[in-house]
């Protein structure tokens, strides 16, 4: 062994990573504060059966059906056609009407829970989002608590049937 290795010392140099450990400092908080927190909601849908015992119920029960429209909202059931009609003002539709209209149907049938929204093509999300808001739940007051008072969550989407010209013609009675 030469004389110079003799004194040489055989550890393994010390790692300073003081600098990397200011770099994380300032560096992790910033990444928090700028980073974006979404909040994700999901709607629960139902997809129309297709089976035989889906049509036998068609003929047992009322299928309570929204027909979104560009100038109205058509409100009614597939047997007895429509109940009512709530047409569109410059704001847009009237969503307070629908949902009164909906407590009252609720009110005649508190055991059904199901409806349909069927919607044109070129209908915006936000108002599909807006009348599955208004035939689902409402706000009420219990005591000194606000809950939500169900009327009928289980929505189903499907596209609205075109108009033949008899009904273009008649349109929304005033």
């Amino acid at each position: 062994m030469n004389r110079y290795n003799r004194y040489r010392d055989n550890s393994p140099p010390e790692l300073n990573i003081t600098a990397f450990m200011n770099l994380m400092v300032i560096l992790v908080p910033f990444l928090l504060i700028t980073a974006v927190f979404s909040r994700i909601t999901i709607l629960q849908l139902n997809l129309p059966e297709g089976s035989n015992a889906a049509i036998e119920n068609l003929k047992k029960e009322m299928h309570l059906e929204i027909t979104v429209r560009k100038d109205y909202l058509d409100v009614g059931t597939r047997e007895a056609g429509r109940i009512r009609c709530l047409k569109a003002t410059a704001d847009g539709y009237d969503y307070q009407a629908l949902s009164e209209l909906i407590q009252q149907i609720k009110l005649r049938v508190p055991n059904k829970k199901n409806i349909t929204l069927l919607a044109e093509t070129n209908t915006a999300y936000e108002i599909i989002v807006k009348l599955m808001d208004a035939s689902r739940s409402i706000k009420q007051t219990q005591g000194l608590a606000v809950v939500d008072a169900e009327l009928f969550p289980n929505i189903s989407i499907g596209d609205a049937p075109p108009l033949n010209p008899a009904q273009l013609k008649a349109g929304c009675p005033s």
